[in-house]
């Protein structure tokens, strides 16, 4: 049968997940972090040069790595069928679906995920996610095990929210707080006061339905306060700003890097 989902399991228990955000689409890096002992990594193709190809070796690199129980999620660039459909094949369970503005089009990204007669994945038997056609219990036990998280990032999502919420087969709802900031003309301030109520609104009403609610959030002191309002997979870090703001500072220290005197010694 599929293996189990623990970040699945965990989101129903209303354990809070600690994840770290990875927008570098090599497996060499997915292993290293996969090491770091987070809960869970949330492995994007949105905003990255990735593809099921890539992220097959990814998937791979995490397995290898892993500590514990670290899961994968992908994000796939967008609620596409066919798209989905190639990233569960090649073994992902827990999916973050973008943009989702509707109850139906959250009602789509279930159907996606699910094989008849319960939705409209396709069936390949002999895929990855099923050891090549070995775990012939697969088809039978994969809906179980699949997780299913939809972002909603505009106000006129979070007016749909409680309907959205109630779509059988949701099992998070991951609040996109850059987007929400530039969908309420204010775009980059998450710190600006309508932004921060209406992500701690959202937090509420979404444990109010009883399904659970994430976010980004990179300034660790906010990502607290999100996490004691009831936030329960969180994501705390990117592994390219970890990256970038490492490097950067120490540049400065050596009078090198962005805004630097670039002194010689």
């Amino acid at each position: 049968m599929p293996s189990h989902n623990h970040f699945k399991q965990a989101l129903h228990e209303q354990r809070p997940q600690i994840g770290l955000w990875s927008t570098l689409p090599f497996p060499y890096v997915s292993e290293l972090i996969a090491g770091s002992g987070f809960d869970w990594l949330m492995l994007d193709t949105e905003h990255t040069a990735s593809d099921p190809v890539l992220m097959q070796q990814q998937l791979q690199a995490v397995d290898a790595g892993r500590t514990g129980t670290t899961s994968a999620v992908v994000r796939p660039a967008w609620n596409d069928t066919v798209l989905v459909k190639r990233y569960l094949d090649i073994g992902a369970q827990s999916l973050l679906f973008p943009f989702v503005q509707t109850p139906e089009e959250a009602a789509a990204a279930v159907a996606a995920t699910r094989y008849p007669p319960r939705g409209v994945r396709g069936m390949g038997g002999t895929v990855r996610a099923s050891r090549f056609g070995r775990d012939t219990d697969y088809v039978r036990d994969a809906d179980a095990q699949i997780c299913v998280l939809v972002q909603i990032e505009t106000e006129e999502a979070l007016e749909r929210l409680e309907e959205i919420a109630a779509v059988d087969g949701i099992d998070g709802i991951f609040i996109g707080p850059a987007d929400l900031s530039a969908s309420m003309g204010v775009p980059g301030e998450l710190n600006h006061p309508r932004v921060r109520a209406a992500i701690d609104a959202a937090i509420r009403r979404i444990r109010a339905c009883g399904k659970a609610p994430g976010i980004l959030m990179l300034d660790e002191k906010r990502a607290q306060e999100c996490l004691d309002l009831g936030a329960l997979f969180v994501a705390v870090g990117t592994d390219q700003v970890l990256l970038r703001k490492s490097a950067d500072d120490l540049a400065k220290r050596f009078g090198r890097g962005p805004g630097a005197a670039n002194a010689s010694y």
